[in-house]
């Protein structure tokens, strides 16, 4: 059974696969960082009242499962997630105290795709990409 949410006068369901890149597609997102980037979203995300479903961080992009209420804007959400988490992020982990101007830790853009009956699937691809990618790399490296 779906787990509806609601709100004054809106009963809704609305389920976003989102997925971002730092910027030139640097393997940014490693170790340390990549272990810790985890907490920042579910802060944020708790701050920006959208609930973090499932997510999951990659050497190089970000995917995220995220229940977003319509009364945001798909749009906002993903610009408040990655301006404030760089934020963070430079503040945090790459020791930067000055002034952000000309700084920019993600690409700019995203993808977006809604969730709707297949997101038991989607929470899967999400769960299974790290493992799917080394696959794919094994397979092109035997050349097949």
């Amino acid at each position: 059974m779906r787990d509806w949410q609601s709100q004054a006068h809106v009963k809704h369901y609305c389920r976003y696969h989102i997925v971002f890149v730092p910027k030139y597609r640097k393997k940014a997102i490693f170790g340390t960082l990549r272990r810790e980037i985890g907490s920042i979203f579910r802060d944020l995300c708790r701050q920006a009242g959208v609930e973090l479903v499932e997510g999951y961080a990659m050497r190089d992009h970000i995917h995220m499962l995220l229940m977003i209420p319509p009364k945001f804007s798909v749009a906002n959400t993903v610009g408040l997630l990655k301006g404030k988490s760089a934020i963070r992020i430079f503040r945090e982990h790459l020791q930067v105290k000055r002034n952000f101007t000309g700084r920019h830790f993600w690409a700019r853009g995203y993808c977006v795709s809604t969730v709707g009956l297949d997101e038991q699937m989607i929470r899967e691809y999400i769960k299974n990409q790290e493992s799917e990618e080394c696959r794919q790399e094994q397979m092109r490296l035997a050349g097949l």
